[in-house]
């Protein structure tokens, strides 16, 4: 082999390198831990419960012995890299919308009134506050808070491949003036290939609904439809050049509607400084079962 040859086969290795170091930065500890046991435990098993060829002389004879001990490891091994469903449900949003304080109602049923706006995503796996004194088996779900600043944004990309359901949480008081930001940022999750492929649900959680001044979610929804019907337009008009959208939003030729998406879209209230979280942990619900 020529040294040019080495060459390429010595940066391709290094991108190889490069690309797995990102995919293992990119799980969550706990589910990386389980996959490494889970392999190191399979392939253990199989070590010790393959049979020699002198033991299975007849492949019919699926009842022998040391046959059926290794296609039982075989199931095993199956079983254990079948594909479950993830309980993570991510908290997407413009700064301030109150994402924050949402987390920490779900986590333990307190405001934590005085937090300031995240630079890191808040993370963690615990039992729903609401659900901790309740009978029978409850299954923990993992709640990633996104920081909302723009420049913070790609934080998102890491979670939605692995995200049961997403909450785009909107401030119902100064929805507004930020009308245009937010519909930006769910045209933004709509057409991402994770959440069109997977057809991620998506909940508009309208915060703050306590407030006097707070407007209602069917308005929050008419008036995103409509900024999201016109930034498809321009976006649309612009497709020749290569704009960020992974994805087409809608149906060609009519206006547009969260009906449309080929995820569920839902609308659904909540106020995080009184503790009104029940529609968002019937959301939660929905997606991460219990079993």
């Amino acid at each position: 082999m020529d040294r040019e040859k080495m060459e390429e086969l010595k940066i391709q290795f290094h991108r190889l390198l490069n690309q797995t170091h990102e995919f293992v930065h990119k799980v969550p500890p706990t589910q990386l831990y389980a996959a490494i046991g889970a392999i190191l435990l399979t392939t253990l098993l199989l070590i010790i419960s393959k049979p020699a060829p002198s033991q299975c002389p007849n492949e019919n004879l699926v009842f022998s012995q040391p046959c059926a001990k290794f296609e039982f490891f075989e199931n095993l091994s199956f079983r254990l890299f079948k594909h479950r469903s993830s309980n993570t449900i991510v908290l997407a949003g413009l700064s301030g919308s109150g994402k924050t304080v949402l987390y920490y109602q779900l986590r333990d049923g307190s405001s934590h009134q005085g937090t300031v706006t995240s630079m890191e995503p808040n993370e963690g796996t615990f039992v729903l506050h609401s659900e901790v004194t309740k009978k029978g088996k409850v299954k923990p779900v993992h709640i990633v808070d996104v920081p909302g600043h723009s420049r913070l944004r790609p934080k998102l990309d890491e979670f939605l491949p692995q995200a049961a359901g997403v909450v785009f949480v909107v401030d119902s008081v100064d929805f507004l003036p930020n009308i245009r930001a937010a519909s930006e940022y769910i045209y933004e999750i709509l057409t991402k290939t994770a959440v069109v492929k997977k057809k991620t649900p998506l909940l508009l959680l309208c915060n703050k609904v306590d407030k006097v001044t707070a407007h209602t979610k069917d308005f929050i929804r008419k008036q995103l439809e409509k900024e999201i019907d016109k930034l498809r337009a321009s976006r649309t008009a612009l497709s020749s050049a290569d704009i960020t959208s992974e994805n087409s939003l809608g149906v060609s030729g009519e206006t547009f509607t969260f009906s449309q998406c080929v995820n569920k879209v839902t609308v659904s209230e909540a106020s995080g400084l009184t503790g009104d979280v029940a529609q968002l942990e019937q959301f939660i619900r929905e997606h991460v079962k219990h079993k």
